[in-house]
């Protein structure tokens, strides 16, 4: 052996030794039984590099991986890439912004095919990173969420949903991002405290001169949008203004006082004025009373025709124009500088989310969330990682149907169907062959001799009306018809996951491999996908996709601080990797840690644990260079030696076994450095402990390890095959020292 244990030198080596025998492959491993054991890696984003969230799970995941496949169990561990929809785009469209162009100067075809090379350009970089990690996924199958049989497979569950009566069009509210141009589903959107201007506006009540009734208000731009003024009926103080009639202070139109209970009498003045266009609540009493419904704001995020002379405005504008006259007026009675309220933004861009009336498409999600609400209740899902699983249920119990359609190109096109010649009113543009963009509706194009043809190659986007007819259908029903622009929700691919991902590959895998066995992630996406998977897995194949669900905290600096770019203490994972070595980094983010719960490193746990790997190697190459194991008659027997290293055997296979990671790690760390190395060593130096035995102990450590430390734990194995002191040639696929007794 070296003298020292050089990580830049061994650690490449050593993932080519193990892809080069195939290891990663359930194929390739001696599957000691038939039990399978599957993970599904949660997707990253094919064109972004790694950060150290990434890491965490790579090294979580690969430790179970390891683990299982070291007790012979028939051991898959999926890799695929997410095309990450809005997050993509968004990101291509800053890259054609620095070249002075939009996605505007592009049909959509055109611009979906750019999106593509620009991710094939850059998919490798996590591939490469993984590996650099030491993950040992089986590579061969890896899958990318727009491979064509993964987007067949959605597709196919979406087609289900829409014969089932689960799928739905209806033009109802949603969470709109005008910085972004699309819609979000609630759970995308980010509420985040602020102080914000609370202006109380005077309405002029009718028939009554000088008189008024005050609202208060943060969004004065939409007032002249606004349909009624709403009390409490069981408000004693103001249920007298029920009926009576106030004027708009900025078109002097008639606004009648309604009663409704949804009205909170402690807040404000007790009454509010109703944007039914703007305002979830005031909608849903719009739709229960027949209330007239007024859009105030555009897609762009700008006031609409009907705004007089604020129309074209942006909103923020709008606003201070709207305030500035209300005051010329008399008409705002204070304003209190020091409100806070939580205002909903975009999780992309940070833009304030503006709610916008839209035809869309949902999924109709109670009848979809209520088997796994009685599995959860139950104990049919296992989530590690206290409290979650009460979050869990919460969310579930209140989830909004899911809205899906997304107003991007990157991502799986909605197969969604309109005749142009039964739907005159679709609202179309399109550039034709000379680039010109033209823009009207389906009659008005249809008039001018427009072929279809051409609209159809050179679409940029079409609008249909909550009236128009279509159909879905994976092709087009026939040449009258023009597909729907809107893309499906990314979660909606990413929530098929564990089931599309094997059904893509074969129909063999899928019936070998599902259901999986765990689901590991970040707390923090619970809701946006473990959630999402629950539902969809046991809709479409009747089984829960996964029983345990390991929820990993989020990684903190030294001081516990949340790592930003800004405060300038975000950890490069590869970085890390380069300096002190990929099993250092992987020991360090998981030791002592807990499910559920974030995790603090720093320099110091990275260096500690590159000391572990330092330790490893001198501790094995002394046992193996520095002891006489050839004189078998001579050797000492200590049967305290192996029943403690049973013991630790035992103790480090149940904490893997009940998924306490940290715990695993901590007891292989000091049971190996400090009972092995620093008490049986140096028993063996003295005469006490046989050469042969400690070499046996050696084994057993390097077993218990590898999962945790995978490349100086092979590197070590090496040696002993070399010197035939063992006839299992690799580490990784060696059968584990014992199993768990419960």
């Amino acid at each position: 052996m070296d003298k020292r244990y050089d990580h830049q030198e061994y650690e490449q080596k050593i993932y080519g030794l193990w892809e080069e025998n195939q290891v990663f492959s359930p194929a390739k491993q001696l599957a000691k039984n038939q039990k399978p054991f599957t993970i599904i890696m949660p997707p990253p984003n094919a064109n972004d590099p790694l950060h150290v969230g990434h890491a965490m799970f790579v090294a979580i995941e690969d430790v179970l991986t390891r683990f299982h496949r070291m007790l012979g169990d028939d051991t898959l561990w999926l890799p695929g890439a997410d095309h990450a929809g809005i997050e993509t785009q968004f990101v291509f469209e800053k890259k054609l912004k620095k070249e002075n162009k939009t996605r505007f100067d592009f049909d959509r075809e055109t611009l979906y095919q750019m999106i593509w090379d620009y991710v094939q350009e850059n998919s490798g970089v996590a591939i490469k990173q993984m590996k650099r990690l030491g993950a040992s996924a089986d590579w061969s199958r890896f899958v990318f969420t727009l491979d064509q049989k993964a987007v067949d497979e959605a597709l196919k569950t979406l087609l289900k949903l829409d014969q089932d009566d689960l799928l739905y069009r209806d033009e109802q509210l949603v969470n709109y991002c005008t910085h972004c141009g699309t819609s979000f589903s609630e759970l995308e959107v980010i509420h985040q405290e602020q102080t914000t201007p609370l202006y109380y506006v005077k309405y002029p009540l009718v028939d009554r001169v000088g008189e008024f009734v005050t609202v208060a208000t943060v969004r004065p731009e939409p007032i002249f949008a606004d349909t009624h003024l709403a009390v409490n009926p069981k408000d004693k103080k103001r249920r007298a203004l029920i009926g009576k009639k106030v004027l708009n202070p900025l078109t002097q139109v008639e606004m009648e006082i309604i009663g409704d209970d949804f009205v909170d009498p402690d807040f404000g003045t007790g009454v509010v004025k109703l944007t039914p266009a703007h305002d979830r609540e005031d909608f849903a009493v719009a739709k229960k009373l027949g209330l007239p419904i007024n859009p105030a704001i555009d897609l762009m995020g700008r006031i609409v025709a009907t705004g007089g002379k604020y129309a074209g405005l942006k909103v923020k504008v709008a606003r201070e124009q709207v305030v500035a006259d209300l005051q010329k007026n008399g008409l705002i009675e204070k304003i209190d500088e020091s409100y806070k309220n939580r205002i909903a933004t975009c999780y992309r861009c940070k833009h304030v989310i503006e709610p916008l009336l839209l035809p869309q498409f949902f999924i109709k999600v109670k009848p979809l969330v209520k088997p796994v609400l009685e599995a959860l209740k139950e104990k049919k899902i296992r989530i590690h990682g206290t409290g979650y699983d009460k979050i869990l249920k919460h969310w579930l119990e209140n989830l909004y149907d899911w809205n899906i359609s997304r107003q991007i190109v990157w991502g799986i096109r909605m197969p969604v169907w309109y005749d142009l010649e039964k739907n005159l009113d679709l609202s179309i543009t399109f550039l034709t062959k000379t680039g010109e963009k033209i823009t009207g509706t389906s009659s008005e194009l249809l008039a001018k001799n427009y072929a279809i043809k051409e609209i159809g190659q050179g679409l940029q986007e079409l609008r249909a009306p909550l009236t128009a007819e279509y159909m879905i259908a994976l092709k087009s029903p026939g040449e009258n018809y023009l597909q729907e622009t809107d893309t499906l929700d990314t979660w909606f691919s990413s929530a098929q996951w564990p089931f599309t991902t094997l059904k893509s590959l074969s129909e063999k895998d899928f019936e070998r491999f599902y259901p999986t066995q765990v689901l590991e992630t970040a707390y923090d996406i619970l809701m946006f996908w473990v959630m999402r998977m629950l539902f969809m897995g046991k809709y479409v194949t009747g089984k829960l996709p996964f029983t345990d669900i390991y929820l990993h905290g989020l990684i903190r600096d030294a001081k516990g601080q949340k790592m930003s770019k800004s405060k300038g203490n975000v950890v490069n994972p590869m970085e890390l990797t380069e300096k002190y070595g990929a099993d250092a980094l992987r020991m360090a983010l998981i030791i002592r840690s807990t499910p559920g719960l974030d995790k603090a490193v720093g320099e110091q746990d990275f260096r500690a644990m590159r000391n572990l790997t330092n330790k490893l190697w001198n501790a094995s190459r002394f046992v193996l260079e520095h002891l006489d194991t050839t004189q078998a008659g001579e050797e000492k027997i200590n049967d305290q030696f192996n029943k403690k290293i049973e013991e630790v055997s035992q103790v480090i296979t149940k904490n893997l076994t009940n998924f306490q990671l940290g715990l695993a790690a901590e007891t292989a760390y000091n049971e190996f450095w400090h009972w092995y190395c620093d008490e049986c060593i140096e028993t063996a130096k003295a005469g006490k402990l046989g050469g042969q035995q400690l070499i046996a102990g050696l084994q057993t450590f390097l077993k218990l390890l590898h999962p945790f430390t995978p490349f100086v734990t092979e590197a070590v194995w090496q040696t002993l095959v070399e010197k035939k002191i063992t006839n299992e040639p690799l580490l990784i696929t060696a059968l584990w020292p014992t199993k768990s007794k419960e």
